[in-house]
């Protein structure tokens, strides 16, 4: 299998490079949008793991594209500013997958379905944090009003200024418990 890694943090695709290199995967990069058009028309890959924000383009514009250029290939959409309305975007737009960045390779191989783990099915039975999704249903609505704060302040029914002070809280890294 070959894939295509589209984004423009040079070092994590690089070593994201190296651990796929070792699950017995061949990846290619593509540090912007026109390069990775261009590599995926040369040779189009298995997949494609495609970066929101490459700079200044989106990845969102790239999905029918490298989809139009195999109709078969898995893309997976991977972004550090994960949120209900891109995620529905992007699946709208014709992604398979939709990860939040860092994606470890493990959440890689599981999406493209190379492999499946105990600690996934676990996973799966803990719900997603409060603060998490305070955080994507803001998103939603900023993404309703094309970013108007104040609208989507009365869209949510709060002031202003406390949208601004959640906004200035990005959510972080979820944690994983430990049992035991």
């Amino acid at each position: 299998m070959k894939g295509l890694l589209i984004d423009d943090d040079e070092l994590y695709a690089r070593t994201l490079q190296r651990s796929l290199a070792r699950k017995g995967i061949e990846t290619a990069i593509a540090l912007d949008a026109a390069s990775a058009l261009a590599q995926a028309r040369t040779d189009p890959p298995d997949f494609a793991l495609v970066d929101l924000k490459l700079g200044e383009d989106s990845g969102l514009g790239l999905i029918q594209p490298l989809r139009a250029l195999r109709a078969d290939m898995r893309i997976l959409l991977v972004t550090g500013y994960a949120s209900v309305a891109t995620a529905v975007e992007s699946i709208k737009r014709g992604a398979d997958d939709y990860l939040p960045k860092p994606a470890s390779t493990s959440m890689i191989l599981r999406a493209l379905g190379l492999e499946t783990s105990a600690a996934q099915e676990e996973s799966d039975d803990t719900m997603t944090p409060l603060h998490r999704l305070e955080w994507e249903h803001i998103q939603q609505a900023l993404a309703e009003t094309d970013g108007n704060i104040s609208a989507a302040a009365r869209l949510l029914g709060m002031h202003r200024r406390s949208l601004q002070r959640k906004l200035a809280k990005r959510p972080g890294p979820e944690r994983r418990r430990i049992d035991e």
